[in-house]
């Protein structure tokens, strides 16, 4: 008889997360096909390119704050040759894609949370590999594969992931990478970081955390449940519990269905016209329900809204909003926009200056499953899914390729993106040419 093989002890998969988050997502796009900006200040502005709402590490240096108005740093912009441009949602949406799907080849698990990051399951990893070499095997093939530089986090529950991120964005010597799996690492992060940058703790909560002599997330975490609980709510008790290294928030693989779809700007210029915010609130109406056709549900219930500028008390101010019910829950933009239009003349007051206005669609339903009234009747369009299919599908090549006439009427409503890049990984003709 030959010698009895060895019990090879069972290894207890160790829990892990990665929180993978981009540098200065917006601006670091922009540098993409601009090698020129590599060293020099970048900012992104929002809608109608009005304040900066991402900023390169150059421009952060100069004392630029998030939220800032354009118009207010015209000087620091021209001295610094600060290089501005409007938002350019395409080009993001296409390089946010990318990045996920890089990291999706390397993990078992991925959930996307933001534009800009994403949660992934590494449990069992650190049985086989050191966690930090993965993780900086991650980061070196985002910035080959797309041109992106990330921060990973790790550790055993999504906080202290979170927390993982913050240290690795934070201090320079970690390289990007931060593995935070050690209870030792966690407690000593945790003692030099102020409770407010810990994840879901708000600035109104610190303050309020503050005063009670809680100003870091070691204190949160070593702090008395029940009085957390009772002070504040079951929530912030869970985040007390997940910097304690108990998981208590799950891996969301596949994305909830929305409740509600809101499609809202602010326009370029003020209208005043009736037939311009009708144009206006045509066009949210049709992006709103190509929206809903892709979370393939059907809304009930649609709200109008529309209002002038609150911070210019040099003119008269007017908001209001209205909202109505369909006989039958639709996808149909068609019959979206007949209600709309309905709504938008109801609340329309002439004599104001307005600067926004918006559409949402609520009470969702899965398409067909809907029970009537007995004594209503409702004849549904004919071939209304597949005429929307197609709509869909030429829109998604070029969008306003079809546009229904309402919302050509007038354009002075447009956003203003003066500085917009081009659409250098979505459109044939702004792809960069190489000479």
């Amino acid at each position: 008889m030959g010698s009895a093989k060895p019990v090879v002890p069972f290894k207890k998969p160790v829990q892990c997360f990665a929180l993978i988050d981009c540098n200065n997502f917006y601006a670091s796009c922009e540098r993409l096909f601009r090698p020129d900006l590599k060293y020099k200040p970048v900012i992104v502005a929002s809608n109608n390119d009005g304040c900066a709402v991402a900023r390169s590490a150059e421009a952060k240096a100069l004392g630029i704050k998030m939220g800032t108005p354009i118009f207010k740093i015209q000087d620091l912009i021209r001295e610094h040759d600060v290089q501005v441009f409007s938002s350019n949602y395409a080009l993001y949406a296409d390089i946010s894609n990318r990045v996920m799907t890089t990291i999706e080849g390397m993990v078992p698990r991925l959930e996307v949370y933001s534009i800009d990051e994403a949660f992934a399951d590494l449990t069992g990893l650190a049985n086989a590999v050191s966690l930090e070499d993965f993780g900086r095997e991650l980061y070196d093939k985002i910035e080959r594969w797309v041109g992106v530089r990330t921060c990973v986090g790790m550790a055993p529950t999504k906080t202290l992931a979170k927390l993982a991120n913050y240290g690795a964005k934070k201090y320079v010597k970690t390289g990007g990478v931060v593995d935070l799996t050690s209870q030792a690492r966690q407690r000593k992060l945790m003692a030099i970081t102020p409770v407010d940058e810990v994840w879901g703790v708000g600035r109104k909560i610190s303050k309020r955390l503050n005063a009670m002599g809680i100003e870091t997330a070691l204190q949160l975490a070593d702090a008395d449940l029940k009085t957390i609980r009772k002070t504040f709510s079951v929530v912030l008790e869970r985040t007390a519990r997940e910097l304690r290294g108990e998981s208590c928030l799950s891996m969301e693989e596949i994305t909830p269905t929305k409740q509600q779809i809101v499609v809202s700007r602010s326009f370029g210029t003020p209208v005043e016209t009736l037939d311009s915010i009708e144009s206006a609130v045509a066009s949210f109406s049709v992006r709103a329900a190509e929206k809903l056709r892709y979370e393939r549900q059907s809304a009930k219930q649609v709200t109008v809204f529309m209002r002038t500028n609150p911070f210019n008390k040099s003119h008269a101010q007017y908001s209001n909003s209205v909202t109505s019910e369909l006989p039958m829950p639709t996808q149909d933009t068609r019959e979206l926009l007949a209600l709309t239009q309905v709504l938008c003349a109801r609340i329309y007051r002439p004599g104001y200056r307005y600067t926004k206005a918006g559409v949402m669609l609520s009470d969702f339903y899965e398409p067909g499953v809907f029970q009537t009234s007995l004594f209503e009747v409702h004849d549904a369009k004919p071939k209304s899914k597949e005429l929307m299919a197609v709509l869909d599908t030429l829109n998604k090549q070029k969008t306003g390729t079809l546009y229904f006439a309402s919302q050509k009427s007038k354009t002075d409503w447009h956003m203003k993106r003066e500085r917009l890049s081009p659409a250098y990984t979505t459109r044939w003709a702004e792809i960069p040419k190489v000479r």
